[in-house]
């Protein structure tokens, strides 16, 4: 989704190659005409996209996730996220990742926006949910899944943002929005969670 009025930097697609079609994310190298008339190549990473829950606990605690994760090679700390099924609604999605990874549900639930995780490279869009009056219950890990439950407080996430303990993009990000929230600088329209 372009605007007219930035058709000066828009590149158009000319020619389109498959790298790697794996089961979970495609390689793909275009070739492009620049705006000034010349081509070019875009290699990047086709996603199905995702989500990220926001998971509200009483006293401005939250809950989190560590886990290994290989490209990284490194336990990381994250709220917890998931890849959206072929044709999912963002919130059926973000529901079963929180029960799934977590074991919780919510009774309400508020869509805070989208963000493209790395726009050089990958069509990743993620979904931003926070969720609220959570009910704890069991995990129900894929096979091949392995994490550990963490809650945090607030000013104690923050501290690790920025003493770099928690490096990951969509918690930094997450991080931003729920300082705007608690501080009712950015607003959210919660939904009970049946609707």
């Amino acid at each position: 989704m372009t605007d007219s009025a930035d058709h000066h930097l828009t590149e158009t697609l000319l020619e389109s190659q498959t790298l790697f079609e794996g089961d979970f994310l495609k390689a793909r190298r275009d070739t492009v005409r620049l705006p000034d008339g010349g081509s070019s190549t875009r290699e990047y990473i086709v996603h199905p996209g995702a989500v990220v829950i926001i998971p509200l606990l009483d006293n401005e605690r939250v809950l989190l996730e560590r886990q290994f994760r290989y490209p990284v090679n490194r336990v990381m700390t994250e709220f917890p996220a998931g890849k959206l099924d072929q044709g999912e609604d963002p919130l059926t999605c973000a529901k079963r990742e929180l029960l799934e990874e977590t074991g919780f549900t919510a009774g309400r639930w508020a869509y805070a926006g989208a963000m493209h995780l790395a726009i050089s490279y990958s069509t990743e869009i993620i979904h931003i949910f926070f969720a609220s009056h959570l009910t704890p219950g069991a995990q129900q890990l894929d096979h091949d899944e392995f994490l550990e439950l963490r809650t945090m407080g607030v000013k104690d996430l923050v501290d690790a943002c920025r003493s770099g303990d928690i490096t990951d993009a969509k918690t930094l990000t997450c991080t931003l929005w729920l300082q705007n929230v608690l501080a009712d600088t950015w607003t959210l329209d919660w939904k009970p969670a049946d609707n």
